[in-house]
Parts: C-alpha cells; sequence; structure tokens
C-alpha cells in the first residue's frame, strides 16, 4: 500500500488489492424503504448507461438518471400542449427553479437565499471575477493544477485591470499568500490530481477565497460555512448529474454587497418596471444567469433527489472509499498514482495517456487523460461498482 499523502485526511485504511473494494459500511447504507434503495445495486440501477459500460467520467459528464429522463419528457410534453406562457407557465418555471435552488443549498449547507443558479463552475468564476473592483497590480494567487475554466477567467481580468496572477504549487497555497494578494482562486478539489485543498489555511491567510467546485459539490460532504470561503462556484452536470448548462454559486452573505451584477437583467432586479431607477433585488439571486430554463430545472430536479434519497453521507462515503481501494490497488500494481485527498478523483501517470483512454474504451471502461499531465484519470462514484473497478485494475496498462 501506498503510503497517504500530507493531503489525506481519512483516519482509516482504505484497504489494499489483496482485499475486496469495500462497499458501504452497515452504518452508512440507508433504511431499507420503497423508495430508499438499501443496498449499492439499487443505487446503480438508476443510471442506466451503467447496464452497458464502466462510467467513470462523472468528473466531466455525470451518468443520467433515469428519473431525470422522465423529468424532462413530461416537462417537454407539458410545454408541447400547454404552451410557455402565462402565469401559470411562469409561476411553474420558478417554482421549480426554487426547489433546484434549494436542493443546492441543502448540498453547500448554506440558505437558499444565498445561491445564484449559473450555467456552469466558469460562469459562477465569471461572476465573481467580473463583479469585483480590482485596481492595477493586485494579485491573485492560484495554483499549477487548474482548470482552463477558472484560467481564461483569470486571463481576462488580468488583461482587463492589469492583475498578477501568480501560479504556484497547489498543496502550497497557503504559505504563498502575500501583503499584495487580493484574492486566492483555486480548486476546492484538484481536477488534475484529487488533491484537496487546506481551505482553513488558505481562510486564515484573511484573504478572500474563490473555490472552483467543480470536482467537490456532490462527490465530497461540502458546508460551505464550515469551510469559510467567500465564494463557491460549482458545476451541476458533473457529480450531481444534472443537465449540461446548470451549475450554482454560494456567495458568502457579507461579500455579496461587494460584488456588482456582471451581466444584469429583469431578475436582477428590485423593481424591473424602472429598471435604470431599479436597485439590485435582495440575495444572491441577483446573479442569477437568466430567467430560469424549465426543462434545465426539471433534470437537476429529479437528478438531486436521486442522489439524496439513500442519504449524501452514504453517496460521499461509498464514493470515496472505492476511489482510495483503486488508488492503492493500481499503486501495488507499480503504476505511478498522482498525490491525492479524500475525494473521488483517482489518476496515474501512462507513458501515451490518449492512446491508453481508447484502449480501456474498446474494453467499455470510460476514463480520460489530463492534457499536459500525462495522466489517465478516473471519476469514482457511489453509483460505481467493486467488479468494475477491480477490472479496471487489472486491465490498466502497467
Amino acid at each position: 500500500m501506498p503510503p497517504e499523502s500530507s493531503d489525506h485526511i481519512s483516519a482509516e485504511s482504505p484497504g489494499t488489492s489483496a482485499d475486496p473494494p469495500p462497499g458501504a459500511s452497515a452504518g452508512h447504507r440507508a433504511d431499507p424503504s420503497p423508495d430508499r434503495p438499501a443496498d449499492p445495486d439499487a443505487f446503480r440501477a438508476q443510471f442506466p448507461v451503467l447496464a452497458t459500460r464502466s462510467y467513470l467520467n462523472a468528473g466531466t459528464e455525470g451518468p443520467v438518471p433515469r428519473a431525470a429522463a422522465d423529468a424532462v419528457r413530461e416537462r417537454l410534453a407539458a410545454d408541447l400542449v400547454d404552451g410557455r406562457c402565462g402565469p401559470a407557465y411562469h409561476e411553474a418555471v420558478r417554482s421549480l427553479a426554487a426547489e433546484v435552488r434549494a436542493g443546492y443549498a441543502a448540498v453547500l449547507g448554506c440558505s437558499d437565499g444565498e445561491v445564484a443558479l449559473t450555467g456552469s463552475t466558469t460562469d459562477g468564476i465569471n461572476t465573481v471575477l467580473g463583479g469585483l473592483e480590482f485596481r492595477a497590480g493586485d494579485e491573485v494567487l492560484t495554483s499549477d493544477e487548474e482548470h482552463p475554466g477558472l484560467l481564461a477567467p483569470l486571463a481576462l481580468a488580468r488583461r482587463r485591470h492589469g492583475l498578477r496572477v501568480r501560479i504556484v504549487p497547489f498543496a502550497e497555497l497557503p504559505g504563498e499568500v502575500t501583503a499584495r494578494t487580493r484574492l486566492i482562486a483555486c480548486s476546492h478539489v484538484s481536477w488534475v490530481s484529487g488533491r484537496v485543498a487546506d481551505v482553513q489555511a488558505l481562510r486564515e491567510s484573511g484573504v478572500p477565497v474563490l473555490l472552483d467546485a467543480a470536482q467537490a459539490l456532490g462527490a465530497i460532504p461540502v458546508d460551505v460555512r464550515v469551510l469559510g470561503c467567500d465564494f463557491y462556484a460549482a458545476s451541476g452536470q458533473k457529480w450531481l448529474c444534472g443537465p449540461e448548462g446548470s451549475g450554482c454559486l454560494y456567495v458568502r452573505p457579507e461579500r455579496l454587497e461587494e460584488l456588482s451584477v456582471p451581466w444584469p437583467g429583469y431578475a436582477s432586479l428590485a423593481d424591473p418596471e424602472h429598471p435604470l431607477e431599479s436597485p439590485p433585488a435582495p440575495g444572491t439571486a441577483r446573479l442569477d444567469h437568466g430567467f430560469p430554463a424549465a426543462v434545465r430545472s426539471a433534470w437537476a430536479l429529479a437528478s438531486l433527489r436521486t442522489l439524496e434519497r439513500p442519504g449524501w453521507d452514504w453517496v460521499h462515503e461509498r464514493a470515496a472509499s472505492l476511489a482510495a481501494w483503486l488508488a492503492d490497488a493500481l499503486a501495488e500494481r507499480g503504476l505511478e498514482v498522482a498525490p491525492r485527498g479524500r475525494s473521488t478523483i483517482v489518476s496515474w501517470r501512462v507513458a501515451d495517456p490518449p492512446a491508453e483512454v481508447e484502449r480501456l474504451a474498446r474494453e467499455r471502461i470510460v476514463v480520460r487523460f489530463i492534457p499536459r499531465f500525462s495522466l489517465v484519470r478516473a471519476s469514482v462514484g457511489a453509483w460505481s461498482s467493486e467488479e468494475e473497478l477491480a477490472r479496471l485494475v487489472e486491465l490498466a496498462a502497467p
């Protein structure tokens, strides 16, 4: 078994490849009932794609629950017959959006009024960077394991405001804060390696913290109030198994008035009847991206309910335990596994990552490679099975 990295926060050994991959312990299983799956197989059965392949790429796009497809069909059927106008339609659309907002808030650990509905993690990041006031020479500190979805908005802010964007090793972020640092912008969980940021140390620097939560929300336990971050931008289509074009942004209430609304519109106004004079609408909903799409909300809500039903504790613990086993088993096979934390991402180094991804795809194992890092990455969810992970270890190129 490889030694645990310094950012691995599990207090228990995840097992070795000599042992079977760990399922959820009895303490984490939901009680049997008609609407609460009692075991991993019942949960897994709700994702049809898993009947045909080992789908280990939720870090890009999560598997679609059957309930989400049903909800989309029902919503489209209603719109087809009843049209998309009138008070009843608009009330239904707003009600769906309110339920989605509440669902995101529950996973985030905050109130509904602290959540904006966005189209992606990057939308949330752009909202923050576009809404803050910067001065030439201000420094934004980020890491060497960031996704283009964070780096591209930083590049625009650098051109527009004359910012200094300083890149340091992911694990060294807390110690690199200086008097010039205006903002720390980094991943909560690295999309490259699965490392988990030391958010407490970042927060103790006293500098505002913007977290890219694309590989965190839905994948690991999150409580933004305990984290103490200022801004938390997340995706809906990854670990929450929602549609493309969905996501959310948490803003700490004390920071909301520091943000202007980068793209104001009807919903961002307190008084849409007098748009030129109106102040912003109350709460973080002023940062919503446009009028909520009914189909998007129906899908997102159905997926959230699918994940909520067995309990988030069970979902998070099973996924993390399976991922920890996979990381150890690959290392024992002789593969170089990237240092990681208690997350759902497992990456390992190979000579030709695109070829390895293609080879595994022929075996009906869906993983991805990480450009520039020579890594293949598996995203392990609570829907993953012990058998498919053992097969991946057997087939992985040494």
